[in-house]
């Protein structure tokens, strides 16, 4: 063989210089996933060492190790408090609410526009719709201030119809819709790219076929269409159920006051305040590890149970 090279009593080893070949050439691939393995180990595993202040007492004067051990004082007091119901309910019902209204869209557009015949039509679409994805989060709440203000534009229309202007952001009742409905404008195109790359993926013959034997437009999308998409919905799903409880705190930051407290504020929000502003870094520690336990278990419990019933799992 090529790459092979036999001693004097027929004993076939490697070739060194096909060996060092090999090596150099996986070497350079490997500095490719070196950025990102270094952006994992600084930002995201290394700072796990932060979290035994959740079990003292810290003060950053005297460091982790010499800070007092308090054990789960701070979770006790955190599951005594009079928020814990509230912001454990309201972290869920933003984040489920937004999952069930916010999930299907993407998969929904995608559809849509691989149904779109003209090319230059879809394009447009897709430009226009990747555009709000771009928008920064600040920008974004800027926008839906002033859209929602008393003397904003949908006022303005309300109004018009006859209606009385609504204070969106000081009602309680009104900020789930309001941070559902502008994160399915911000999302819903950028969302569709993966389900309609996998579309485009799927072998024409196939529409041809059930094309012959009369098959409508929707029973195309039912039939072919829908169950390729499945194994990346599943996927995708999973991976957005296990981010239940982490709701973009920064969106509901800039959106909230004190007035809708009773159902804009989250757990990450209240981990802002209590670790920010009022300094009690052990405490907010707690809070956000308690938040962060809960994901765990919830994605382990749904990829358990995908790989029961649709036997499509993230592992």
């Amino acid at each position: 063989m090529e790459n092979l090279q036999h001693m004097a009593n027929g004993v076939p080893i490697i070739n060194r210089r096909y060996r060092k070949r090999r090596i150099r050439k996986g070497l350079v691939l490997l500095t490719f996933i070196l950025p990102g393995l270094i952006y994992y180990i600084v930002f995201h595993y290394a700072p796990m060492y932060g979290l035994i202040i959740a079990f003292k007492d810290y003060n950053p004067f005297v460091g982790f190790l010499q800070s007092p051990w308090v054990g789960m004082k701070h979770f006790r007091t955190f599951f005594e408090s009079l928020y814990f119901s509230r912001l454990l309910k309201n972290t869920f019902l933003l984040s489920f609410t937004s999952l069930v209204f916010s999930f299907p869209m993407p998969i929904l557009f995608a559809l849509l526009l691989y149904e779109v015949k003209a090319g230059k039509l879809r394009s447009a679409m897709q430009s226009i719709s990747y555009f709000p994805h771009f928008i920064s989060t600040v920008v974004v709440c800027g926008l839906i201030r002033q859209f929602t203000s008393d003397s904003g534009i949908i006022n303005a229309i309300i109004e018009l119809m006859g209606g009385s202007s609504i204070r969106f952001l000081n009602e309680p009742g009104w900020f789930r819709p309001v941070y559902i409905i502008s994160g399915i404008w911000q999302g819903m195109g950028w969302g569709s790219i993966i389900y309609y790359a996998t579309l485009t993926s799927i072998d024409v013959s196939l529409f041809e076929s059930a094309e012959i034997d009369g098959a409508t437009r929707l029973q195309k999308i039912y039939y072919i269409s829908i169950p390729s998409l499945i194994p990346t919905i599943v996927t995708l799903l999973l991976m957005n159920l296990g981010n239940l409880m982490n709701v973009g705190y920064e969106k509901v930051l800039l959106l909230y006051n004190s007035s809708i407290y009773k159902t804009a504020d989250i757990i990450s929000t209240y981990v802002y305040r209590q670790g920010i502003i009022n300094l009690q870094y052990s405490f907010a520690a707690a809070v956000g590890l308690f938040n962060s336990v809960i994901g765990i278990c919830l994605i382990v419990f749904f990829n358990w149970l995908a790989r029961r019933v649709a036997h499509t799992s993230l592992w």
